[in-house]
Formats: structure tokens, sequence, C-alpha cells
């Protein structure tokens, strides 16, 4: 009975692996730019043993898109859950936003928004996802930041989509290559909600 937990844990273990290396496959080449020999060769597999886990990169790629609105949603439902001040709650939603597999994640998205031959399944996941929400659910949290005299006066929505504007764009470009650490760089784009 060990044998087959262990097993599982193992099969569950090599899918993580072919995912995480999709993941970022797909978010730097786009979906028809991806291959499945070059997601075998960044998850340091044979390609034929990628199929034994996956039936194609559609597969692949549908189901990343999936994981990727759940895993905004939840980020986005849990901001206010966030410890501390208004200001505490927007950076570390940030830093989150600004993680390097949340990034992969969110140019997912992206790519399934603007790509070509997008799968059903991920179109359907696309159609779910609305990034309204995110301004939507942030909101209370700027409005209060302004009543504690922490945030900016002003319209708390087209502050946000200012804001979110450009951490989007940040999330687009090659920071590292630029030589930018953008986790210290948080409270300098926070200073467009704060002056």
């Amino acid at each position: 009975m060990p044998r087959i937990a262990l097993s599982e844990q193992a099969l569950d273990e090599r899918k993580d692996q072919i995912k995480s290396a999709a993941l970022k496959v797909f978010a730097e080449k786009g979906l028809t730019g991806t291959k499945m020999s070059m997601i075998a060769e960044e998850a340091g597999i044979s390609q034929g043993l990628s199929y034994k886990y996956f039936e194609s990169k559609d597969e692949i790629f549908a189901l990343l898109v999936e994981e990727a609105i759940e895993e905004a949603q939840k980020a986005i439902r849990n901001i206010g859950q966030l410890s501390g001040s208004p200001i505490d709650q927007l950076r570390a939603f940030t830093l989150r936003m600004l993680d390097e597999n949340h990034k992969h994640y969110f140019l997912l998205i992206q790519q399934a928004q603007k790509s070509e031959g997008v799968p059903h399944k991920a179109k359907e996941a696309i159609k779910r996802y609305s990034p309204g929400d995110t301004i939507d659910l942030m909101i209370p949290i700027v409005v209060r930041g302004q009543e504690e005299g922490q945030l900016a006066e002003g319209d708390p929505y087209k502050r946000l989509l200012l804001f979110l504007s450009v951490v989007t764009g940040l999330m687009l470009q090659d920071t590292k290559a630029l030589g930018i650490d953008l986790a210290l760089e948080v409270d300098y784009l926070l200073g467009i909600l704060t002056k």
C-alpha cells in the first residue's frame, strides 16, 4: 500500500515539474510559439515522457490558464484579509503580483486573451476572469487608506487603474535583465497612491 502512495506522489511531482516548465515556456513564447519538445527540455525530461503525463500542449495550456485565473482571483479576494494598514496590504499584494510565478501566471492569462487557437477550456476560463474585479475589491482598501491619511485623496478607481497599469507594465518587462529588483521598488510604485 505505501508503494502506491509513493507512486502517486511521484506522478504528481512529475506533473508539477512539467506544468512549471510549461508555465515558463508559455509565458515567454505564447501558445503558438511553444512546442512539447520545448516544455520537455525546460522540464529536463524526454519529449516522450511528457506525453505520458499530458496528451498535448493544449491540455497543459488550458490547465495552466484555469490555475492562473484561480490564483489571480484568490490573491484578489484575500487582499482585504492581509495584515497591517492599507498601505501594508497594498505592498504585500504588489509584491505577490510581481513574484516570478505570479508574473508567469499573469503573462499566461495575457497570452490566452490574445492568442489565436486557444483551447476551448482556456477560452471558457478566460470568460470567467474579470480584471475589473481587482479594482472593485481594492477600492475599499484605498478609501480606508485615504480616510486614515496614508493614501492621497482623489478618485480611488482612477488611482488604482493607474497603479495597476504600471504594475502590469512592469510584469511584462524583463526587469532582471534591466538590473531592477522590483521588490526593492515597491514603495516607489506605491507613491502613485500616496502622493
